[in-house]
């Protein structure tokens, strides 16, 4: 595989990180990961904090290329949401750690995706949007009912509510897992918590990928800062990982 690969997570205007960011590589496969933690301030940080750390580890001790793919990210996604319930068990059930969460998979050409919550996969091509995950929230079904338009989600006072995540309640939550992608040339795979897409959209998250831009490194910088400036004075931690595919 030949790939640049980075990432990037900013405070933003908030007093603590409670996001989670990573690549991690090795014999023929990749995994990105982004995480944004809920329950408090250092409940939160620690759920993103185990459960990225659960995700990676199980990655780097499975053989690869990964041979189920799919069953991989759901595997990874419940024993992660183990972990994080467990160390939540004695706390009231509005202080337990939890948190959303963005898995893409790359190997063999290929691209596998799942998130739960509303942290973010986008796959782009050619400085345009080609597919993303859409998110487990509130406002999110009010759009898939017609109840609302895509521009009024950014005042929407629900714009916040996620319906699921990892933690907090023992049963699994929902997840929504993508089929294989096929990847092309310049294709870039990126995951990303709320803080980067908040009050941006998704030309925007596109465009700082366009030839001549720089480094991948460079770009999801870039984006990170932009979405820190468009949220300005209230921007949200910002947290991404992305990945640029080279055939």
């Amino acid at each position: 595989m030949q790939f640049e690969f980075a990432d990037v997570s900013l405070m933003g205007d908030r007093e603590d990180n409670q996001d989670r960011a990573a690549v991690v590589v090795g014999d023929g496969a990749a995994l990105l990961v982004a995480m944004d933690g809920m329950g408090g301030h250092a409940h939160g940080a620690r759920a993103a904090e185990i459960g990225c750390r659960v995700i990676l580890d199980m990655f780097n001790n499975l053989p690869k290329p990964l041979f189920d793919p799919l069953g991989f990210l759901h595997l990874a996604l419940g024993r992660a949401h183990s972990a994080i319930v467990t160390i939540g068990l004695k706390l009231p059930m509005d202080l337990r750690p939890r948190t959303t969460c963005a898995l893409c998979l790359v190997q063999r050409d290929e691209a596998y995706w799942a998130h739960v919550g509303d942290s973010r996969v986008y796959h782009l091509r050619g400085g345009a949007v080609l597919a993303r995950t859409r998110d487990h929230s509130h406002v999110e079904q009010l759009l898939r009912e017609g109840t609302i338009r895509e521009e009024e989600i950014p005042d929407h006072p629900m714009r916040n509510y996620v319906e699921c995540c990892l933690g907090g309640e023992p049963a699994l939550p929902e997840m929504s897992i993508s089929m294989r992608q096929p990847l092309a040339d310049g294709d870039v795979l990126l995951v990303c918590t709320d803080g980067v897409w908040a009050n941006l959209n998704d030309t925007e998250i596109a465009g700082f990928w366009r030839p001549g831009n720089g480094s991948c490194g460079d770009s999801i910088k870039a984006l990170a800062e932009h979405a820190i400036t468009a949220s300005a004075p209230h921007s949200d931690n910002v947290s991404a990982a992305g990945l640029c595919w080279r055939n």
